[in-house]
């Protein structure tokens, strides 16, 4: 495709584009309703346990991924919800039927890249390619346009801003892979449009300024970690701040407390990834109910046209 590796050599000056940034955000968004995202990977996906986890290994594995969605759906149709499902093309692949009950429930079916490769390990030939595959994939189950991207871990940040670039060429409209809260500090809190002269807009999860500090209030290990009520306050407060819609994320597996445990990984990532499992349902049940939730493509009508 002509694409040459980038470095961090030739990544921008991380200050002056987090300014570029600002001065492009997304207007005519729908008001007074959050994103609901689920990102669609098993227990063996994440990034805590690639230390102790060999790629190799994972068609070996217990996967466990299909009966934790269909808890989600279920979860989600009694609720009266819809949300966006980002989707690694790996369990697509192997989940085609899963992934059809998804789009066929009215969710948004989006990518979350093909293997679960970080988007700042790899080189941006790499990147396109395997973007470019994962929507191909989606696209031939789903049975219709992929319109977003989530990078794992979110992984894109100061080291490779390119990866924006490839995502547009290879026809994504969107991503939602930045955590203010987490990595790219200064970033900004709500949408905005990242490259000059185009449409293509970054949806970053939700965080909150508060005491001279960004503070989590998006969902992952933040959301098990901390009380309910502080993240819900925190969610409340940024919306109603900014009068924007939130961003929340979660994943399957942690709605699932008995899922098997995975030897030899750290004490902070045992941490991370274990605790409050068993509360995890109870407090989506609560957080669907205490906030008005929709998919990324219907909050944002430019990208339904």
């Amino acid at each position: 495709m002509g694409l040459e590796p980038h470095s961090a050599a030739v990544t921008p000056d991380i200050s002056r584009q987090v300014g570029a940034w600002a001065e492009r955000p997304v207007a005519g968004v729908v008001p007074d309703v959050n994103a609901l995202t689920v990102d669609v990977e098993d227990y063996f996906h994440v990034e805590a346990f690639a230390g102790v986890i060999d790629r190799e290994s994972w068609d070996r594995r217990e996967c466990r991924i299909e009966r934790n969605v269909d808890r989600i759906l279920e979860l989600f149709s009694d609720a009266g919800v819809q949300a966006t499902f980002f989707t690694l093309g790996w369990v697509a692949e192997r989940y085609p039927a899963m992934v059809r009950r998804i789009v066929a429930h009215g969710h948004e079916l989006t990518s979350h890249g093909l293997t679960h490769h970080r988007a700042d390990s790899q080189t941006s030939a790499d990147f396109f390619q395997d973007v470019a595959r994962s929507k191909r994939v989606l696209e031939d189950i789903g049975g219709g346009e992929v319109k977003g991207y989530r990078a794992a871990s979110f992984s894109i940040n100061a080291t490779n801003i390119w990866a924006y670039e490839m995502l547009e060429r290879a026809g994504f409209r969107y991503s939602s892979s930045l955590y203010p809260a987490r990595y790219v500090r200064e970033a900004p809190q709500f949408a905005f449009h990242p490259l000059s002269d185009s449409a293509f807009m970054e949806i970053p999860i939700a965080s909150i300024r508060r005491f001279g500090l960004t503070w989590p209030c998006g969902g992952g290990g933040f959301f098990r970690l901390f009380p309910y009520g502080l993240s819900a306050m925190n969610m409340r407060l940024a919306a109603r701040r900014d009068k924007k819609p939130c961003v929340f994320y979660f994943h399957p597996w942690e709605i699932d407390p008995d899922q098997p445990r995975v030897p030899g990984a750290s004490l902070k990532s045992r941490i991370r990834h274990y605790t409050n499992l068993g509360r995890m349902h109870s407090r989506l049940t609560r957080l669907l109910a205490d906030f008005r939730w929709n998919r990324l493509d219907r909050i944002y009508p430019a990208l339904g046209s």
